[in-house]
């Protein structure tokens, strides 16, 4: 089935859903907006969450026409202590969602949020500061542009919230793998950054002591 809409963020779905483990009994989409990748991951997961603190975005997820019957939404702030159970959720990802929040603190939450031996994914933007990064970027321009033609433009729900990017892409490299280390993290051409990270698992859950 084609996406209703495709941007930047819809561009890198692929790359979040071949991320998800096997097997995954509980996944989290964390300011999952309208509810268009949360539904994706029905498919992936036994449960999914999609929370977002914007009413409007919940109320769009939830009154799509399919809504599998897997998914639930919630309108709450993940990073607020007590919205979300720690360490319970096997697949955890965040598209475009940590730079509207501290980084540091956005990432320790879903870090927190993610099960031990969970994978954590976030699809993130920064700020261009060196030659490299606007070189990089102006790369990047006419290939968007040949996808905006290809699937109708770019577009997206409206009244999405909006957050200018603070971060450069090494500030938010050099955090990301301080923040969690063994993190692989590549920048691609649409102007985004993925990071996947695999929770260490529990030795005590495995038998250990």
């Amino acid at each position: 089935m084609s996406d209703p809409y495709w941007n930047h963020n819809v561009h890198h779905h692929p790359s979040v859903l071949e991320a998800v483990p096997d097997g995954c009994r509980e996944a989290l989409d964390a300011g999952c907006g309208d509810g268009l990748l949360a539904r994706k991951l029905a498919a992936r997961a036994a449960s999914v969450t999609g929370v977002d603190r914007s009413p409007e975005m919940i109320g769009l997820a939830r009154e799509h026409a399919r809504v599998p019957g897997n998914v639930t939404y919630l309108e709450a702030d993940f990073l607020a202590d007590g919205s979300l159970p720690e360490g319970a959720y096997d697949f955890v990802s965040a598209v475009a969602v940590v730079h509207h929040a501290p980084f540091e603190d956005a990432v320790t939450r879903l870090a927190r949020l993610t099960a031990p031996g969970g994978r954590l994914v976030i699809v993130g933007m920064a700020a261009n500061r060196t030659v490299l990064d606007w070189v990089v970027s102006a790369c990047g321009v006419p290939a968007s542009q040949w996808h905006a033609r290809r699937n109708g433009g770019k577009r997206g729900p409206a009244g999405m919230p909006v957050e200018d990017v603070q971060m450069s892409w090494g500030e938010i490299r050099q955090a990301a793998r301080r923040l969690l280390p063994g993190c692989a993290f590549r920048r691609t051409l649409l102007w985004r950054y993925v990071l996947v990270w695999d929770k260490p698992g529990d030795t005590r859950r495995e038998g250990g002591p």
